[in-house]
C-alpha cells in the first residue's frame, strides 16, 4: 500500500468530518433508487445524472448543468460500468445530495456548524507542504486526491545564476561611487534685535562691566543731567579756579537748548558724557536698536553744538546698566561710567533745610572718597550742589589728585629722526578716547 500523502490525509480528515455531521443530524440515507433512474438508462457513458429542481448533476464525465460551467472528462478515461447511484463509484460514507438537502432542511444549525467548521479547516490549514518543497491549498488536494483535477507538473525553481559578462567586456564591472553630497552651510547665527551683540567689553568693577573707579590714583568729578544755565556756568568758573577737570554727563534735550553750554564745556577741556536724550531711566530694558537710536541722537545734538566732539563715556540714568546697553555704548565708542561716591544730592528728604542738605553732601564725599573714586553729582537745578562744592573742591585738591585720566595732556606730536643715532622721544598721553579710557579706567 502506498504511502499517505498529505492530500489524502486532508480528504480522509474532511470524508470523517462530514460522516460525523451526517451522524448527528440524523439524516436519513435513501435507499438505492429503481432501474430507470440508473445511468444505463440515459445512455450517458454510466454517469449518473440526478434531477433535484432546476439543478442537474452529472456524474461520469463530470458535467454539471443549470447555470454551472462545465467541467470535462480527462482524456484516456473510459466508460464505468453500469452502477446504480447508491453503487460503488461513490466514495465510502457518502450520500447524495438529496439527503445534504434534506440535512439541510431538517437541521440548519448542524449546516451552519458544518460550514463554520469547514472555514476553520480552511483557515487552521490554509496550504499542505508537497514532497518537491512546494505547497498546495486544501481544496486543491482534496480534488486531485478524488480525481476531479490532474495533478499539476511543478517545476523547481532554477537557481539564480549570474549574468553572463559580454564579450569583450570585464568580468566583474565596479559599480560608480556615488558622488559625494555637499556638505551642508552651517547656518550663521546672527543677532537679534533683541539680542546683545556679539561684543567683549573689557572688564570693568561696576555693574555689567561698567566703571566704578577710574583705575587709577586719580579721583573724578562728574556732573550729571546738564547743561543748566544758571547752576552749569558757576560750577565751570569753581573748576577752572581750582584747574580741575571734569565729566559733563548730557541730556540730549538739554544739549539741544543750550548748545553754547557745551561749548563752554569742551572749551574748559572738560570731557563729554552721554546721558540718554531725555534721561531715560529704562533705556537698559529697550531693545538694542531703539537703545543705539537714543545714543546716536543724544551724540548729533552735541555734535551739532561741538562738530567732531569727542564722547568717550556713556552713563545710564539711575545707575541702571543691563548687558545690552553696555554693550551698544561700547559699540558706539563709549565706555559706561558708574560711580563710586553718590552723596544723594538730588534727593531733598522732607524738612530738610538747604544749609543742612550742603552739609550732607559735603560730609558724604569726605567720608567715602578714596583715591581712584568717582564721584557722582548734578549740575541741573541743583544749586545746593554748587553751594556744596564751593567748599569740597579746595579739601578734594588738597587731599587727592583730581581730574579726568588723560585729559590734560596735549595731543602727541610726529617726532622727526635725525640721520644719526636719533635721541629717544618721551612718550606722551593722548587725550581721552573710548579705548584710552577702557585702557586706564
Amino acid at each position: 500500500m502506498p504511502d499517505e500523502t498529505p492530500a489524502s490525509s486532508t480528504v480522509a480528515r474532511l470524508t470523517s468530518l462530514r460522516a460525523a455531521i451526517v451522524t448527528a443530524s440524523g439524516a436519513t440515507v435513501p435507499a438505492p433508487r429503481s432501474a430507470r433512474h440508473r445511468a444505463g438508462a440515459y445512455e450517458s457513458n454510466g454517469a449518473a445524472r440526478v434531477s433535484y429542481g432546476a439543478a442537474r448533476v452529472s456524474y461520469g464525465d463530470a458535467r454539471v448543468e443549470g447555470g454551472r460551467a462545465a467541467r470535462r472528462r480527462s482524456p484516456g478515461r473510459t466508460a464505468a460500468p453500469d452502477r446504480t447511484t447508491g453503487g460503488a463509484h461513490r466514495a465510502p460514507s457518502t450520500m447524495p445530495v438529496e439527503a445534504w438537502v434534506a440535512a439541510a432542511k431538517n437541521r440548519p444549525q448542524v449546516l451552519l456548524g458544518t460550514l463554520v467548521a469547514a472555514g476553520l479547516l480552511l483557515t487552521a490549514v490554509p496550504t499542505i507542504p508537497l514532497e518537491d518543497g512546494g505547497s498546495t491549498s486544501v481544496m486543491t488536494a482534496a480534488a486531485e486526491a478524488v480525481g476531479v483535477i490532474e495533478k499539476s507538473e511543478r517545476k523547481k525553481p532554477a537557481p539564480d545564476r549570474e549574468p553572463e559578462a559580454a564579450a569583450g567586456a570585464p568580468a566583474a564591472t565596479r559599480p560608480a561611487e556615488p558622488e559625494p553630497s555637499a556638505p551642508q552651510s552651517t547656518p550663521v547665527v546672527r543677532p537679534t534685535e533683541n539680542a546683545p551683540q556679539q561684543v567683549v567689553v573689557p572688564v570693568g568693577d561696576g555693574p555689567f562691566n561698567s566703571r566704578r573707579t577710574t583705575g587709577s590714583p586719580v579721583v573724578m568729578l562728574s556732573f550729571d543731567d546738564g547743561p543748566d544755565p544758571v547752576q552749569t556756568p558757576k560750577i565751570l568758573a569753581m573748576l577752572d579756579k581750582y584747574q580741575v577737570k571734569a565729566v559733563f554727563c548730557l541730556v540730549g534735550t538739554q544739549a539741544r537748548r543750550h548748545p553754547d553750554l557745551v561749548r563752554q564745556i569742551v572749551e574748559g577741556g572738560h570731557v563729554l558724557c552721554n546721558h540718554t536724550w531725555s534721561h531715560d531711566l529704562k533705556i537698559g530694558g529697550k531693545r538694542a536698536n531703539q537703545i543705539k537710536a537714543d545714543l546716536e541722537r543724544t551724540n548729533a545734538a552735541i555734535r551739532a553744538a561741538v562738530p567732531d566732539a569727542e564722547i568717550p563715556y556713556f552713563r545710564a540714568p539711575g545707575g541702571n546698566f543691563t548687558d545690552r546697553l553696555v554693550k551698544t555704548a561700547y559699540v558706539d565708542g563709549m565706555t559706561s561710567l558708574y560711580w563710586e561716591v553718590d552723596p544723594r544730592d538730588w534727593e531733598h528728604p522732607e524738612g530738610e533745610t538747604s544749609e543742612q542738605h550742603v552739609q550732607r553732601i559735603i560730609a558724604q564725599v569726605r567720608k567715602e572718597t578714596r583715591p581712584g573714586a568717582i564721584v557722582l553729582s548734578h549740575d541741573f537745578n541743583q544749586p545746593d550742589t554748587t553751594a556744596a562744592y564751593e567748599q569740597l573742591l579746595p579739601w578734594l585738591v588738597e587731599n587727592f589728585e583730581v581730574g579726568v585720566p588723560g585729559a590734560e595732556a596735549p595731543e602727541p606730536t610726529p617726532s622727526t629722526p635725525a640721520p644719526s643715532a636719533p635721541e629717544p622721544v618721551p612718550s606722551q598721553t593722548p587725550s581721552a578716547t573710548p579705548s584710552d579710557a577702557a585702557a586706564t579706567a
